[in-house]
């Protein structure tokens, strides 16, 4: 992009602080140029580049492969991406996506994360609760009907308000009309545009196909986000029609016959989550100075105390081990882009872009009298967020990463204002002679004690990181100790585990309650004012900034039109790229990785967790080639959500199934680069490798390369 003067306003946020003065000192951010794809390749469905993808590779969409694609794709149980790849409702995903839900399908005696789980016929495959898949059927464009409600608000609150309002009524409408599909309003562009979309969901999923925890996922939390990589990272369901037989459906991926190679072009097709790459310099900003810190800091505590769990229990407990890489996976993704956003030339390729846009905008009068206060207002807006988002992350008590003992804390503080009501008017299950079941209950919960203890010493340490040892709540609640002295204290004081003491206290009324000298139930009573008070100044940003993020993606909208795609959304894209190589720790990146990389490391490591691998890698079958790709990587744009993405050829052929990037990509979420971002996939021919030749499935391969059961 052409280059301009850089505005005040960046130099103010870039250069106010010590730390940005030696973090920027050595780049000279004029001849720091934005790239061509730094805002990403996720192209929508309602506007694929058709023009670009006929100039990049020679390759031009049809309306029937745009259309098999889009319905060949799935979601993934609103978490992840998936796809349908037989003819009779076969579904392919990650195993990752679904390993959390695997335990409740197994009978007495299976273990199915450490064994895994093979349907050797229709009659086997085991329905999963709670999953279930959704193939988008409808796109239609309704952004004049939202923006046009908008505009008739006075003030913010109004704004969002009827924009709320109208999105009920359209919705509302459409499933009169056809009730048949489930319907969602998706923003596009930061509500520069809006698209409503219609979804078929199929709720009767069954597990066709898992391999175990340990082929799915080599190397644990040290090899994720990592290349060269060894995963078997997929499972197979099967969607069923209400004949209780399997789907028949006309949209899925066939196979390839053939694996991807070297700078051949691929496309991911799947849902990722959320990117913010529209966002301001002054949001990044506030991510990677105030918000990824406080993230980053209780998650590494967090996975330690998962860590030496799992290591106290020989790494066998593995639906610990699943929790472990869940903790992990999340740690891993916040300390990247953290770091990423620390390396001076991304921000200065973020600065050019902004500096270009603006510009654009400035010099169309027009379009500055509507768009050019926009930054300033959003600087403004984080500037105030700084100022009390440590209390906030503090006294919210994610219960992500805070102990059980606060959400105890809070179920008691509710019951304890249900006692408020006179007894004939409470719920049945609030009346006092109900109260001692229901505490019994509360308190009964599987939890392991050990864990929590670790947990709440890691929340003794946020509280003081975030508030300082003069701060009243934390005067308040550790009494002036530290460490290990603070946990005992609050531990010994504590009476939230003498149920008969908290039922006695409970009918008393909540006035007797309030008064319980307990450190957990006397923390929130003391934050719980001035948490309201704190959301409620950020929901007031929050619906402010909201508009705002809208005004900007109507600014870039009308500046550089479809030539960027919107952020990610959570919904169906189509990224395209070519299988390659990068350099990285002083070497070259193959383009793939074969079987054979799974025992070196298996081997190199020891057999130690987590690179240790079950019985059935001790005795490979002698038609078991262990040359066969298993990993290889591409430029597709990927990010969290994308997990179970298939990826495709030009013909619309399944030749690997995403689920991952390297490091390089963590940063993705505000800037898509090309140089070494990499998505890593699953290899087609590793797949049917080892389903027929590993695991012995010779009916699920058999329906792979015919796509239809055999």
């Amino acid at each position: 992009m052409k280059k301009y003067l850089f505005s005040l306003v960046i130099i103010f946020i870039l250069f106010t602080s010590a730390n940005a003065q030696n973090l920027y000192s050595n780049i000279n951010y004029d001849t720091v140029k934005a790239q061509k794809f730094d805002m990403g390749k996720m192209w929508t469905f309602e506007n694929p580049p058709i023009s670009y993808f006929q100039q990049q590779y020679n390759f031009t969409p049809t309306d029937e492969w745009l259309e098999n694609v889009r319905k060949s794709a799935l979601k993934f149980a609103n978490w992840c991406s998936a796809s349908f790849v037989s003819e009779d409702g076969l579904i392919m995903t990650n195993h990752h996506c679904a390993r959390e839900n695997l335990p409740s399908v197994q009978k007495e005696g299976e273990n199915l994360l450490r064994d895994g789980f093979i349907a050797n016929s229709l009659e086997q495959e085991r329905k999963m609760p709670g999953i279930f898949v959704n193939q988008l059927i409808l796109i239609r464009d309704v952004t004049n009907q939202i923006i046009s409600a908008m505009n008739e608000g006075q003030t913010d609150k109004d704004k969002i308000s009827l924009k709320e309002k109208k999105i009920a009524e359209i919705t509302r409408n459409e499933l009169n009309n056809n009730p048949e599909l489930i319907y969602e309003i998706v923003s596009l562009y930061n509500g520069g545009k809006y698209s409503l979309y219609g979804y078929k969901r199929y709720n009767d999923v069954r597990l066709v196909f898992a391999p175990d925890l340990r082929t799915a996922k080599l190397g644990g939390d040290f090899d994720n986000f990592t290349f060269p990589r060894y995963g078997l990272d997929c499972t197979f369901f099967r969607v069923y029609s209400d004949d209780n037989k399997p789907l028949k459906t006309k949209y899925y991926f066939k196979w390839s016959l053939s694996g991807p190679k070297e700078d051949d072009v691929v496309f991911v097709v799947g849902n990722p989550g959320r990117t913010s790459r529209l966002n301001t310099i002054a949001q990044i900003l506030y991510n990677r100075d105030v918000q990824y810190p406080m993230l980053t800091d209780i998650l590494k505590d967090l996975y330690q105390v998962y860590y030496k769990k799992v290591m106290d229990n020989n790494t066998e407990d593995y639906v610990l081990v699943s929790r472990l890489y869940s903790v992990g996976n999340s740690l891993k993704v916040y300390e990247g882009t953290y770091q990423g956003l620390n390396d001076p030339y991304l921000i200065a390729r973020k600065v050019a872009f902004e500096r270009d846009f603006k510009t654009r905008i400035e010099k169309d009068f027009q379009l500055k009298q509507k768009y050019f206060h926009i930054w300033d207002d959003i600087e403004k807006s984080r500037e105030q967020a700084k100022s009390f988002a440590k209390e906030s992350f503090a006294f919210s008590l994610n219960p992500f990463y805070t102990s059980d003992h606060f959400t105890i804390a809070r179920e008691f503080l509710k019951i304890a204002d249900q006692t408020k009501k006179k007894s004939d008017e409470r719920d049945e299950m609030y009346k006092d002679n109900n109260l001692s079941k229901l505490i019994t209950d509360i308190l009964e919960k599987k939890r392991d004690d050990a864990i929590q203890k670790e947990i709440l010493l890691a929340d003794i340490r946020m509280f003081y990181r975030l508030l300082g040892a003069e701060h009243e709540v934390i005067k308040n609640f550790c009494n002036g100790l530290r460490n290990e002295d603070a946990l005992n204290y609050v531990l010994n004081k504590t009476k939230l585990f003498n149920s008969d003491f908290i039922v006695d206290a409970l009918k008393k009324g909540y006035d007797n309650f309030i008064k319980i000298d307990d450190p957990f139930i006397q923390f929130i009573l003391l934050t719980q004012d001035k948490l309201d008070n704190l959301r409620k100044k950020n929901n007031e940003l929050r619906d402010r900034e909201a508009l705002l993020n809208q005004e900007l993606g109507l600014a870039a909208y009308e500046v550089f039109g479809d030539a960027i795609p919107p952020d990610a959304t959570f919904t169906l894209r189509i990224a395209d790229g070519i299988v390659k190589g990068y350099d990285y720790n002083g070497t070259r990146a193959p383009v793939k990785t074969t079987f054979y990389g799974v025992l070196d490391r298996h081997h190199s490591f020891e057999k130690k967790f987590p690179f240790n691998l079950p019985p059935v890698w001790e005795n490979l079958p002698g038609n078991f080639d262990l040359s066969t790709p298993l990993n290889f990587i591409s430029t597709c744009d990927i990010v969290g959500g994308n997990s179970g993405s298939p990826v495709i050829n030009v013909k619309g052929e399944i030749v690997g199934l995403a689920f991952d990037g390297n490091l390089e990509s963590l940063p993705s979420n505000f800037i898509f680069t090309t140089e070494a971002n990499r998505t890593v996939s699953v290899h087609n021919e590793g797949m049917i490798e080892a389903i027929r030749d590993l695991y012995k499935m010779n009916r699920l391969a058999e329906e792979l390369l015919k796509g239809k059961l055999p």
